[in-house]
C-alpha cells in the first residue's frame, strides 16, 4: 500500500514515515502543500495522511479539492487542532478518520490498518469484493470461490484496480504500472489485457471510462451496463 504522508514537522514527520516503512508501507513524505498536490497529480496512492496547518496553506484546502473532484482516496487527518469543532469540519469536509496531536504511534498505525479494511477491504493481503478474491502472496485470483488463471499483467493490472476501488486510473499510468515496457504509443496492448481480465473474471467489474482510463466500482453496474463492457 502506498501512502502520501503530508506534514510539514521534520521530527514528526520523519518518525511517522519510519514507523509506516516498518511496517512494509510505501511512503512519499512531502512538507508543503503544493507538492502533495504535484504529487497526486502525477502518482497513484491509496492513502493520504494529512496535517492541516502547513507552511503554504491549510491541508483542508487539499482534502476539500479532492472531495470536489469526486476522489474518494482515505484521508486521515493529523492536526494540533483539538477542538471539536475543529474535528467536526474535518470529518464534515470529508476526511476518513481525524487523530489529534499529540499522538502514539501504534495508534496512528492501526487507524491506518483499520481505514484500509474499510476502504478497500484489505485483510491479510487478501482484496475482495462482489465474489471476486486476490490474494497477492500467492497471486491467486477466484471468482465466487472458482481459481482464476491470469497472466503476469492480468494479475497486476487487477490488482492495481482492486485497491483503487472508486477511482478511475488512467490508460497512462496503468501502462506505466503493468506492462513490461510501459507506455507504447499506438499500442492496444493495454486494451487486449483489460479484454482477456474480463472474459477470465466476467462481467459487472471493470469499467471503461472514455478518453481517460478504467475503473472497478464498488457497486455493481447495471446488467444493460455490464453487458457492454
Amino acid at each position: 500500500m502506498k501512502l502520501l504522508l503530508v506534514e510539514d514537522d521534520l521530527d514528526l514527520g520523519n518518525g511517522v514515515r519510519i514507523a509506516l516503512a516498518d511496517q512494509d508501507l510505501e511512503v512519499v513524505w512531502v512538507r508543503r502543500l503544493d507538492d502533495a498536490m504535484r504529487a497526486l497529480d502525477s502518482g497513484l496512492f491509496d492513502m493520504v495522511i494529512l496535517d492541516l496547518g502547513l507552511p503554504d496553506g491549510d491541508g483542508l484546502d487539499l482534502l476539500l479539492s479532492l472531495r470536489r473532484n469526486r476522489q474518494r482516496l482515505p484521508v486521515l487527518i493529523l492536526s494540533a487542532r483539538d477542538s471539536l469543532q475543529d474535528r467536526l469540519q474535518g470529518l464534515d469536509d470529508g476526511a476518513d478518520d481525524y487523530l489529534v496531536k499529540p499522538f502514539v504511534l501504534a495508534e496512528l498505525l492501526s487507524r491506518v490498518r483499520a481505514l484500509a479494511r474499510r476502504s478497500y477491504g484489505f485483510n491479510d493481503d487478501m482484496l475482495a469484493l462482489r465474489g471476486l478474491a486476490l490474494h497477492e502472496p500467492t497471486r491467486r485470483v477466484s471468482v465466487e470461490g472458482r481459481a482464476v488463471e491470469l497472466s503476469r499483467c492480468e494479475f497486476d493490472l487487477l490488482a492495481l484496480l482492486l485497491k483503487r476501488v472508486d477511482r478511475v486510473i488512467t490508460r497512462r499510468l496503468l501502462e506505466e504500472q503493468v506492462l513490461p515496457g510501459g507506455p507504447d504509443n499506438g499500442s492496444n496492448a493495454l486494451e487486449v489485457h483489460v479484454s482477456n481480465l474480463r472474459r477470465k473474471i466476467g462481467p459487472g467489474y471493470i469499467r471503461t471510462v472514455r478518453g481517460i482510463g478504467y475503473v472497478i466500482d464498488a457497486q455493481p453496474m447495471a446488467a444493460s451496463e455490464a453487458r457492454g463492457r
